[in-house]
């Protein structure tokens, strides 16, 4: 509490009187940024055309990849950390995950599910389990990251994941891969 009332400028008291204990005051932080985290994907796949949502999972595949591979100090996720070091024993911590789990999961669903409507997705395939990986893939990306895998190879990590979607039978897929530099977008949320 002391260097959170050192870098806010405000007293313990204060502090104390708005959110109660670390605990309160480690879960309003913790939920902000599940919040966030959630707005990010919403911002990238909230629907649109049925044409572009291949585009759109790209897109949001590419995105947190880059952002871990910019991460230099690799500072890694609240969501993640938080996630894999409380969930166990912290209800609060362990709910709050799985809301934001299920939010992006739902996300990456209806983007895949658009793609199947326009045929850039086998319509055979299953779009939960697809979006499950990419979940997965994405949520993956970061701890490889934070392990010290290089930039090139977490770009090419989310190359490969959106290679193998399934295609329609006699249909090939046009690269999607990553362009160099790409701006962080997460902004104020990058990984912590």
């Amino acid at each position: 509490m002391d260097d959170i009332a050192q870098a806010t400028g405000l007293g313990k008291g204060s502090l104390y009187g708005a959110f109660g204990d670390k605990g309160k005051l480690f879960h309003r932080v913790f939920g902000d940024w599940c919040t966030a985290v959630v707005e990010v994907a919403e911002g990238r796949l909230a629907g649109g055309p049925d044409a572009e949502a291949l585009a759109r999972l790209s897109g949001y595949v590419h995105l947190m990849a880059e952002n871990t591979a910019s991460d230099t100090e690799r500072r890694g996720c609240l969501l993640a950390k938080g996630a894999a070091e409380l969930a166990q024993r912290d209800p609060t911590v362990a709910g709050r995950s799985a809301e934001t789990m299920t939010a992006l999961l739902t996300l990456l669903r209806k983007e895949i599910s658009a793609a199947q409507r326009h045929g850039d997705i086998d319509s055979a395939a299953d779009p939960e389990r697809l979006a499950a990986l990419l979940l997965t893939v994405v949520r993956g990306i970061e701890a490889v990251g934070k392990a010290g895998l290089a930039p090139e190879t977490l770009r090419n990590i989310a190359d490969t994941a959106l290679a193998v979607l399934p295609m329609p039978e006699g249909q090939k897929r046009l690269a999607t891969g990553h362009s160099p530099g790409r701006e962080n977008q997460l902004g104020a949320i990058t990984a912590r």
